[in-house]
């Protein structure tokens, strides 16, 4: 026992657990992201550690705005949103950013072993106050209504006359996109820079060269593009 002791010890204090398999394609980001279900996203309301939070699970649909506003009118005690999706709806996201901003005080997070990528960075960007965990995921890529497959394959779901109108908007939609992602960074506190340096110089399509079309920000990242404030950002 005097032996089994002191190994434990040393494996708690060293921190010896598996280590995350990473991406060959895309070296900053784990190789199998836990983002969420495939399908539309889940508002749920759950006690965490003494808080009360939304867990928001799944794919940005085009309605998340209103149900997002609807669960938190709905509960006065939640105090979070966390946050685990595989991107959707670009102008979705958009506007359930608005939506959290609107309530003063509300934070968002990236728990450890989550991802948040695509649609939902701007949706967790919402937050008056924001905490990705270390070993959560902020993952960004170039931000193209065309790269939110997701949301092609719920409109061909629904019949091939939603996959026409979606795909007849793409091209205005995107021409806009730049614009309104420029002004939520400016409304939200978040550097501008995060698009410039990072989201925009991220590939749209992979190839054979450079197969790396995703990046996931580290702590001093999220930190310096001022996506986790290290001040109570403007509203």
């Amino acid at each position: 026992m005097r032996l089994i002791f002191p190994v434990l010890a040393l494996l708690l204090a060293t921190g010896a657990t598996k280590p995350v398999a990473m991406d060959l394609k895309n070296p900053t980001c784990p190789e199998k992201p836990d983002w969420g279900v495939a399908k539309a996203m889940t508002l749920t309301a759950a006690d965490r550690g003494g808080k009360r939070v939304l867990i928001a699970d799944g794919i940005i649909d085009s309605r998340l705005p209103e149900r997002l506003k609807a669960a938190i009118d709905a509960d006065e005690r939640i105090e979070e949103v966390w946050l685990k999706s595989r991107g959707g709806d670009a102008q979705a996201g958009n506007r359930a950013g608005k939506v959290i901003r609107s309530y003063p005080g509300m934070v968002t997070r990236i728990p450890a072993g989550w991802t948040c990528f695509s649609a939902c960075n701007f949706v967790f960007m919402g937050g008056d106050r924001r905490f990705v965990e270390p070993g959560g995921m902020f993952m960004v890529h170039m931000f193209t209504h065309t790269g939110d497959r997701d949301v092609i394959e719920i409109s061909v779901d629904e019949g091939t006359e939603e996959t026409t109108r979606l795909i007849g908007e793409i091209e205005q939609a995107s021409a806009l996109l730049a614009s309104e992602d420029n002004d939520f960074l400016i409304r939200m506190g978040i550097s501008r820079k995060l698009l410039t340096e990072v989201m925009y110089r991220q590939q749209a399509v992979a190839t054979k060269e450079n197969p790396s079309t995703r990046y996931c920000l580290s702590q001093d990242e999220v930190r310096k593009y001022n996506v986790v404030p290290m001040e109570r950002p403007a509203g």
